[in-house]
């Protein structure tokens, strides 16, 4: 287990913040050999408040809509380089950092790019589901049914009205060597994935479960045993995709009924019994579909 932090204390993050434990752990895999880009966000924002910073590695701010070309730019510059002996041949790891708003919506041209490019990154996407950093407006990755302050509960609207999009799949889509889910509630599982990432040639996408207190509506105490019961319920399983073929790497023999993953978080609270019952049947049948993928990719 690596020892070092190359996040330091003192940040400004909320309490309770799952997303800057996951970085966190990110962070010390990835070790100081390390230059990371930093898309506008929560974790931009808690880190780097002029004239500090809380980062010990080399990291930079950029913008919502092109995280990853900056890291791409970076990797092709560490590339030009070596050529001319300017640097070691030991790389450093490039690493591009995202919340959901910048890797599902505003960012996804450039993410799609840099995937389809080659470039030899990792693309980590901080999902803590809707716009946190602005005042919690919903994004694409806001789930079904979620009170957000642009999907508001109401007579006509009762919270989000669209399924969370798919985005490992959109990255898998691409045919890049790794794609993984991750959840800080899972330490172990998470940081190993984190290694196989910076170990693989080419682009990987890590998309890590974030539960957000302020966001969420639910108690700062309680942000890890949320995180638990979002893989437990299954609205959130683990797994990877190795060169195209799906493992699931926690499989939960007696899963847990969704309701207890929702009534944790008061975004939710408005929800009725016909909606639970379709969360739960629409969380079945995407297990079911992973579950058919990893089949098919063990049979083939």
């Amino acid at each position: 287990m690596p020892k070092e932090d190359m996040i330091s204390p003192g940040h400004r993050a909320c309490q309770g913040c799952a997303e800057v434990l996951a970085l966190a752990m990110v962070m010390r895999v990835a070790g100081p050999n390390t230059i990371v880009a930093n898309a506008t966000g929560c974790m931009e924002i808690i880190t780097s408040p002029f004239p500090q910073t809380a980062w010990k590695i080399p990291w930079m701010h950029v913008a919502f809509n092109n995280t990853s070309a900056v890291a791409a730019g970076i990797e092709a510059g560490i590339k030009a380089l070596e050529r001319k002996g300017r640097i070691p041949a030991k790389k450093p790891n490039v690493i591009a950092v995202g919340g959901d708003g910048a890797t599902f919506d505003i960012g996804l041209q450039a993410l799609s790019g840099a995937l389809e490019r080659g470039h030899n990154f990792v693309y980590v996407c901080l999902d803590n589901e809707a716009y946190m950093n602005t005042g919690v407006q919903r994004s694409s990755a806001t789930p079904l049914g979620a009170m957000t302050t642009t999907s508001p509960v109401g007579s006509k609207f009762q919270g989000q009205q669209t399924w969370k999009k798919d985005m490992p799949g959109i990255a898998a889509a691409h045919n890049i060597p790794y794609v993984a889910t991750a959840n800080p509630g899972f330490h172990l599982d998470l940081m190993n994935k984190v290694k196989k990432a910076l170990t693989v040639e080419g682009p990987a996408y890590l998309h890590i479960y974030s539960a957000c207190p302020t966001g969420w509506r639910s108690k700062p105490e309680k942000s890890i045993e949320i995180s638990k019961l979002a893989v437990q319920t299954n609205i959130f399983p683990l797994y990877e995709i190795v060169h195209g073929k799906l493992t699931i790497t926690k499989n939960i023999k007696k899963p847990k009924p969704v309701v207890e993953y929702l009534k944790t978080q008061r975004r939710f609270a408005h929800l009725k019994e016909p909606d639970l019952q379709f969360i739960q049947e629409q969380t079945d049948a995407y297990l079911a579909r992973l579950q058919k993928l990893e089949a098919d990719s063990a049979s083939s």
